[in-house]
Order: C-alpha cells, then sequence, then structure tokens
C-alpha cells in the first residue's frame, strides 16, 4: 500500500488520493494498483521485474503469445495478467486469471494474484474472500497477508487491517513494503506520530525504495512538517518535482476534505478539484503491491 509512487523508471509525484487509495495492499511495489507498496504477489523478485513502461509492454507481448498458443499454461496466464495489471489493464488481467484459478484450482499463488486483481477492480468484498482462502496456516505467506490488509484499509476496516499487517511482519520481520502499508492504515486512522515512526523505520531499511520514501513525505505533510517532507521527496524527484509535491501536500492539506482525500474516494468532488502532480508524462503509480 501506499502513495501512488511512480511507476518503475519515472519520477512521478505524490497524491493524496493516490496513496490510500492504493491501499492496498501493496502493497502498494512496483506496479500500480490498490495498495501497491507492499510486496507482490509472484515468483518474481522486485529487481527481476521490468522497469520501464516500455519494458512492461514487451513482458506483456511476449507472454500474450505465449498465452494465446495455449491459455491454460499456467505460467504464461499468471506472467501475462501481472504484465496486463502493470499496465492498468485491470479488466483484462481479471478476466486471465479468473480462467486460470478455474484450470489450477489449488494454485494458491494464482489464487493470490486473482484477489489482488479483483481489488484493482474495485471488487473488494470479493478480493477479501479470495485473499483469505489463498492464505493457509500451513503455508503462510505474507505478500497475501498485506494484501489482504490493503483490502481491509480500502473497506474501512483499519483495526483489522493492522492486526493481518502484524500478523505479516511476524513472517518477515522488518518488511518495508509491509511497514510501508502499515504505517500508511495508521495514517488512515488517523494516528499520525505512530503513522510516522513506522514509516521512518521502513524507509531506514536498505531495501526500502522511493515508493516507502513517498508514503513518509506523505505522513510528514499531513503534520504539516513541510520541509523536511521537501528533503526527503529530493532523494527521488528533482528540485522541481518536489517543490511540486509539497505544493500540492499543502493544498490538500488545508483543504477541509483532506482526510477524505487520502481515502481517495472515487468520483468525489474532492478527489476531481486536486489531481496530484505529473512529472515526465507519466501518473503516478501506487507505491503497495506489485504486479502479481
Amino acid at each position: 500500500m501506499s502513495v501512488r509512487a511512480a511507476r518503475p523508471g519515472s519520477r512521478a509525484g505524490l497524491g493524496l488520493a493516490v496513496c490510500l487509495a492504493a491501499l492496498v495492499l501493496a502493497g502498494c511495489q512496483s506496479r500500480g494498483g490498490i495498495g501497491d507498496v507492499t510486496g507482490s504477489i509472484g515468483r518474481a523478485s522486485p529487481a527481476s521485474q521490468p522497469r520501464t513502461a516500455s519494458d512492461w509492454q514487451a513482458e506483456r507481448e511476449t507472454w500474450a503469445k505465449r498465452y494465446d498458443a495455449n491459455p491454460k499454461d499456467r505460467d504464461a496466464a499468471f506472467y501475462y495478467a501481472r504484465a496486463l495489471r502493470s499496465l492498468d489493464q485491470n479488466a483484462q488481467a481479471l478476466a486471465v486469471l479468473q480462467s486460470a484459478v478455474l484450470a489450477h484450482q489449488d494454485d494458491r499463488e494464482l489464487l493470490g494474484a486473482y484477489g489482488r486483481s479483483l481489488a484493482d477492480n474495485g471488487r473488494l468484498q470479493e478480493a477479501d474472500e479470495v485473499l483469505s482462502r489463498a492464505h493457509s496456516p500451513e503455508r503462510p505467506d505474507w505478500r497475501i497477508l498485506s494484501a489482504q490488509g490493503t483490502v481491509a484499509d480500502q473497506l474501512g476496516d483499519h483495526a483489522r487491517a493492522q492486526q493481518i499487517y502484524q500478523a505479516a511482519l511476524k513472517l518477515a520481520p522488518n518488511e518495508p513494503t509491509i511497514m510501508s502499508n502499515y504505517g500508511l492504515s495508521l495514517a488512515l486512522s488517523r494516528n499520525l506520530p505512530e503513522a510516522e515512526r513506522v514509516l521512518a523505520e521502513a524507509a531506514a531499511s536498505d531495501r526500502a525504495d522511493a515508493r516507502v520514501r513517498q508514503n513518509l513525505v506523505l505522513v510528514l505533510g499531513l503534520q504539516g512538517r513541510f520541509g523536511e517532507a521537501e528533503t526527503l521527496a529530493r532523494r527521488d524527484q528533482s528540485p522541481a518535482e518536489a517543490a511540486q509535491t509539497i505544493a500540492y501536500l499543502k493544498r490538500s492539506v488545508s483543504q477541509q476534505n483532506s482526510w477524505e482525500l487520502l481515502k481517495g474516494g472515487k468520483g468525489s468532488k474532492a478527489q476531481s478539484a486536486a489531481r496530484p502532480p505529473v512529472a515526465n508524462g507519466t501518473v503516478g503509480t501506487p507505491a503497495g503491491i506489485p504486479p502479481a
């Protein structure tokens, strides 16, 4: 979960709405979608994933050919859907994964990816149920738990989400992606000092990426500490982009509806009135969970 951070290879500006709209879980780590700063549900590590939009498009074409040749090919479906999600082709990704889980009903990794895709498409109650089935005490998976937490946050059940993140941290202590989602969940609960503490600890990890730091920028901004926020933003953005980010945060925080912006309510007047800045022509991607 996390602020909509830039897609791999870009330096898109932060956005309040983006930030927790993607809560999810993901879990908001390299791909766009709800919550994508938290780790990705998938076999590939973030380092092995494509880094730019053009790379993702090439990945999509590669796996599309294999998938078209054999739609029942498990890996083809999994990685084709992951590439589709990375390019925000969420409805198509969902269709691919829906067919895949029918053909491979005992594959929990596919089921986890399907749950994330349901969340991408706004089908949160279904996503919650599917992710619950994808995780089992016998085969615990912190990535699935973290994704489940981001869905709980999107459903407004922050207390349950935080319990899920704590359970995930027992499986993967100090994992920055889980801590980033956990910190944003605390922010949604308006517990900003604790959110800052958790996010600062996550950002200090040598495994933390720009999305984790961007979430900390958000929480610092929500507390009115714009100087600190801008200094941190400059680690991943140019001075002009960082200034634009902070200007956006100042406008958002000054609005009475800033907490609604934080929740990222779709279609709200507040959200349409204050758009997150865009850098390099790329709309930011939530930092919270990489492609399934």
